[in-house]
């Protein structure tokens, strides 16, 4: 069997998303509405699957047709006959949960692979005697030998995405390397071009010069179409002794789909916001515009407090190794009006709190754009996983200048407050009961001041195409230096590009740093209902909670390559790293052994030193992150957060070693089942379905009741067409669908 951290134990936690008493408020104009952005997003996070690995596509499309033959207790009764035992076909079962979840077959949240934790020769049995299969013999069997041998193989190069010989992805040819992809990043800030929507082919001629392909994704490929900002960007370049060509057409048939439930719901649109802004959408993934979609983020800013919230796009570029191509994401929601109202308060009250963060007044944006901050409840995120809250739209130049909104998933997070007594790990006893107590509410604050105040905060100083400033080059000091500012961004340049494979990763840290910071602040702690005690211990547990995760975190470091593979927690254990740093006990990790006689840690926050001892650390901390982000300074931003990000075994933490005790003790993260929407008549239902991986699954084989064979079908056709730019040495062959 495989080892533990590559496969989903069949115990695995799975929650259903609760959106039943939101969905029932919703006007039948509103219902359509999210019905159609709905559909729009779970045909777009399809494209997920194309920018994970090479075998996603085939593996989504191989579990598909199996369960649309036979649902899983008829399937079942299949796999009993066959020999397999009731756990080898729950470990089936969670796999298949997991790359529905997932949209592929590696971890959203750590980008680890997963593999299926029964044997091979078992599952090959199954798939090969199934329905599907005596109903589509050649498809069926030619799916499983495409993935089946990809789909367990564990050499050390496709456990992990990531780019060269550290990893597999799907956003660059396999032969492309972190020059290759700087070098691409250059050539593209060049003429202006947004990587979020590429991705990036290399081929080599016979004399062994690389040739570049830029394929931006779009309903429209070759064929002639309305002059845009696009088209007179496909053509030809030489950039660097290295010719290029931008090309179109990435995911045609899916952003096809896409488009045409954009039109559907343009017609249940509330407001000129929302119909300005789809119409924007819909050009942007026609004609492959990553301009026609800020146009779009700006009609979307604009439609202040919709009942029905969405977003949609290519938007985080976690998961990018290089730190620039965004993800094909899509959630809608609706607004929880209870803890909106709070949020809505500490929006009143943020100018006023950002004058709290430690750095000069000229680092903070020249005017607080009053965003919009809703709780909403999710009836829909299709992409590779759900957050806690977003902060959107990621285009630098609307943020600086006309606004974001943030959002809470509240039940969303009412699934991950859901702790058990007996799962919680690495704390004391004696802080156990307190932090069941306060994780949830806690966790509300910090996310709205993450969100709000975290990502809302700071700006950037730029130098236009013009040449002018938006700063005061002559008063503007640097507080760090003494000085006057010596770098900034150019035309072109943005946080992304300039700082890539850190970017998100410093972006998060300094956001929940912010989050730690201003929870101190007894205003806040008001706006959420929390004085007295009741205040100190949701401060306590706030910063227990960020230590603790600090720790969980090497779980998502790989010491073989000396890399991190999921933004969010490198963020996390810098913050543990430098809240150690300050010393005087403010935090203790004690190794232990545990009553299975197996290695084992606790971790200690003295509360007494919060204030005394941990704010003016960190204060020191996040002056230093915004004055190296405001000033575009990639060498002292690196070197600092990389920095902290190292882990070695150096006394007295022993970071590697501890590491070992954290991936003995792991909890996976939770699965989560969301509902579907369906048309009947004018009338839109929800259809819910149980908590278990059965009921993942059934969730997904009754998502495309119309379309669903069609769809595999693009899927594999799309992968079959690319499956050269990762066939090598390391790989099996991707062999025809």
């Amino acid at each position: 069997m495989a080892d533990t951290q590559y496969i989903l134990p069949n115990d695995i936690g799975v929650s259903s998303l609760d959106c039943r008493e939101a969905f029932r408020l919703l006007s039948p104009s509103e219902r359509l509405y999210a019905h159609h952005l709905s559909r729009a997003a779970w045909y777009g996070g399809l494209a997920v699957l194309l920018q994970t690995s090479p075998e996603a596509p085939y593996i989504y499309a191989l579990l598909s047709r199996l369960f649309r033959a036979q649902d899983p207790d008829q399937l079942r009764q299949h796999a009993l006959a066959e020999g397999l035992t009731e756990e080898d076909y729950q470990a089936f079962l969670v796999y298949a949960a997991g790359v529905y979840s997932n949209m592929g077959n590696y971890k959203s949240f750590g980008d680890t692979k997963f593999v299926p934790n029964l044997p091979k020769e078992k599952l090959e049995r199954v798939i090969l005697g199934s329905e599907a299969a005596q109903q589509h013999p050649e498809e069926v069997r030619g799916l499983w030998q495409t993935c089946g041998e990809l789909m367990f193989c564990l050499e050390p190069r496709l456990r992990h995405l990531g780019l060269g010989k550290e990893g597999i992805t799907t956003y660059f040819s396999g032969n492309c390397t972190m020059e290759d992809a700087k070098l691409a990043q250059d050539f593209l800030d060049s003429q202006n071009l947004s990587a979020y929507n590429t991705r990036l082919f290399k081929e080599v001629d016979r004399e062994g010069k690389p040739h570049y392909e830029v394929r931006l994704a779009s309903v429209l490929g070759t064929e002639p179409s309305p002059d845009s900002e696009v088209t007179s960007k496909l053509k030809s370049y030489e950039f660097r002794g290295s010719p290029f060509q931008v090309t179109r057409g990435d995911y045609a048939p899916i952003l096809q789909k896409v488009v045409e439930q954009l039109d559907k719901a343009k017609v249940y649109a509330a407001n000129s916001h929302q119909k300005h802004m789809l119409a924007q959408y819909i050009d942007s993934f026609t004609q492959g515009s990553i301009e026609a979609h800020k146009r779009g983020s700006r009609f979307w800013i604009q439609d202040k407090g919709p009942i029905v919230e969405s977003y949609i796009g290519f938007i985080e570029s976690y998961r990018d190794p290089f730190g620039s191509r965004g993800e094909f994401e899509g959630f809608v929601a609706v607004v929880n009006k209870a803890m909106s109202a709070k949020f809505e308060r500490l929006v009143a009250s943020a100018e006023q709190l950002l004058k709290e963060l430690p750095w000069p007044p000229a680092f903070e944006k020249d005017k607080f754009l009053t965003p919009d901050f809703t709780s909403l409840d999710v009836l829909t995120f299709a992409g590779s996983g759900i957050p806690a809250g977003i902060n959107i739209p990621n285009y630098d130049d609307l943020r600086q200048t006309e606004g974001f909104k943030n959002v809470s998933l509240g039940n969303v997070l009412a699934v991950a407050y859901a702790t058990q007594r007996e799962k919680l790990t690495f704390l004391e006893e004696e802080d156990k009961d307190l932090y069941i107590l306060w994780k949830g509410p806690s966790f509300d604050v910090q996310v709205g001041l993450h969100e709000l105040l975290g990502h809302g905060s700071g700006k950037l100083f730029v130098q236009d195409e013009k040449g002018a400033f938006n700063f005061d080059q002559e008063t503007v000091i640097n507080p760090e230096t003494g000085e006057q500012i010596q770098s900034w961004y150019r035309s072109g340049e943005t946080w992304d590009s300039k700082f890539s494979t850190i970017a998100s990763s410093y972006e998060e840290c300094r956001a929940e740093s912010v989050g730690l910071y201003l929870c101190l602040h007894p205003q806040v702690l008001e706006i959420f209902g929390f004085e007295g005690a009741d205040a100190e211990d949701v401060i306590y547990v706030n910063w227990l909670n960020m230590v603790r995760a600090g720790l969980l975190a090497l779980e998502f470091y790989t010491p073989e390559a000396s890399s991190w593979r999921q933004a969010h927690m490198q963020a996390r254990f810098v913050i543990l790293r430098v809240l150690l740093e300050a010393g005087e006990g403010l935090v203790t990790i004690t190794p232990t052994t545990g009553s299975d006689g197996r290695p084992d840690a606790r971790v200690r926050l003295d509360r007494s030193k919060i204030q005394s001892v941990g704010k003016p650390a960190l204060e020191r901390f996040l002056r230093k992150l915004q004055v190296l982000k405001s000033t575009g300074d990639v060498a002292g931003g690196r070197a600092l957060y990389e920095g902290y990000a190292a882990v070695t075994d150096a006394p007295p933490e022993c970071f590697l070693t501890l590491r070992d005790t954290v991936l003995l003790r792991k909890e996976s993260r939770k699965l989560i089942v969301q509902p579907n929407t369906r048309l009947e008549g004018s009338d839109v239902q929800l259809l819910e379905y149980e908590a278990s991986a059965a009921g993942l699954i059934r969730s997904f084989s009754e998502r495309f009741p119309e379309d669903g064979p069609e769809l595999e079908d693009i899927l594999t056709q799309l992968a079959t067409a690319d499956a050269r730019f990762w066939k090598g040495p390391s790989e099996a062959p991707s062999g025809q669908a």
